[in-house]
């Protein structure tokens, strides 16, 4: 199978060097004519020093963004530039930290075709070889009042607590194509035509949930999410983050507006706020058997998050 109907696209904010691997394997001259996609798109997100065309591989194009405004809309701009190309049809995008394996577009495109129009993930590893779970549920109060709780941090290896924070292990143990709720941002196999229908990526996101919102809109259009569980990718993760508390925030922020938009905001603040009381009582004990804590700061931080997360978008 050939790949004339695929255009990739990798999101890029910050040096290109760790994203060339990447780009090798899509493009570089070991990657046989028919295993490229048609086109590879590469787009710079404002980044800070503007990436060099030149230092790209044949293959690969380069447009820039003026504006940093997150995954979501630098994979608009992709999908924009794609739509305009009558050759296209389904969009491959991409993190720019993955490490995918030879084959690997040929045999997405294939094990995908007969479930087409389908957002398809994979499975994905880091680099010490654990699941990134790929597959989760659709996200629920309870789902993150769970993640909150730092009581639980330790038992986060159980299958209990794997179900309660919305990982799919019916999926993550299963082989081929799985319908699940929804499949991870870090690849992301999308029907073109039917996800600029949908609207694209709502940029309000800046980063993190903005495929679990794309992929809920689609479902509500018939349109499936499938996790292909017998191919699998290393994502290093983190790498456009910029540090934990920024990372945390934006997460928050976006699980916030998740909620506004497809939940109860006001369910969950007050969940996360119930949370936060018992991690209080939970670090309060900690410091009382000399544990190096701080219950109040922490608190203050995650009452911080709670309230004040997502009413701006960072930049």
């Amino acid at each position: 199978m050939t790949l004339e109907r695929l255009g990739a696209v990798v999101p890029v904010h910050g040096p290109l060097d760790p994203v060339l691997p990447l780009l090798d394997a899509l493009v570089g001259p070991e990657v046989p004519v028919a295993e490229r996609p048609a086109r590879v798109l590469v787009i710079d997100d404002a980044s800070p020093v503007p990436l060099e065309p030149s230092a790209l591989p044949a293959g690969a194009e380069l447009h820039r963004r003026t504006v940093n405004g997150g995954f979501g809309a630098a994979v608009n701009t992709g999908l924009e530039l794609l739509a305009a190309d009558e050759r296209i049809d389904q969009a491959l995008v991409l993190n720019s930290d993955l490490e995918i394996p030879a084959g690997f577009c040929t045999r997405l495109v294939a094990h995908a075709a007969p479930w087409m129009p389908a957002v398809v993930g994979c499975r994905t590893v880091d680099g010490a070889g654990r699941s990134g779970h790929a597959a989760r549920r659709f996200p629920t109060v309870g789902h993150q009042v769970v993640e909150w709780l730092v009581p639980l941090a330790s038992q986060r290896h159980r299958d209990l607590l794997h179900r309660a924070v919305g990982h799919d292990l019916r999926a993550e143990r299963g082989h081929g194509m799985l319908p699940v709720d929804w499949v991870a941002g870090a690849v992301l196999l999308l029907p073109l035509a039917e996800v600029r229908a949908a609207g694209g990526f709502d940029e309000g996101y800046f980063m993190y949930a903005e495929e679990v919102d794309l992929q809920l809109r689609l479902r509500r259009q018939g349109i499936p999410s499938l996790l292909d569980a017998d191919l699998e990718v290393r994502h290093a993760g983190g790498g456009s983050s910029g540090g934990e508390s920024r990372r945390r925030r934006w997460l928050v922020g976006a699980r916030l507006r998740y909620a506004r938009k497809h939940g109860n905001v006001h369910l969950l603040r007050a969940g996360l706020t119930a949370a936060t009381g018992a991690n209080l009582l939970w670090n309060t004990g900690r410091r009382a058997a000399g544990r190096d804590v701080a219950p109040l700061r922490v608190a203050r931080e995650e009452l911080a998050l709670i309230h004040r997360a997502g009413r701006e978008l960072p930049r």
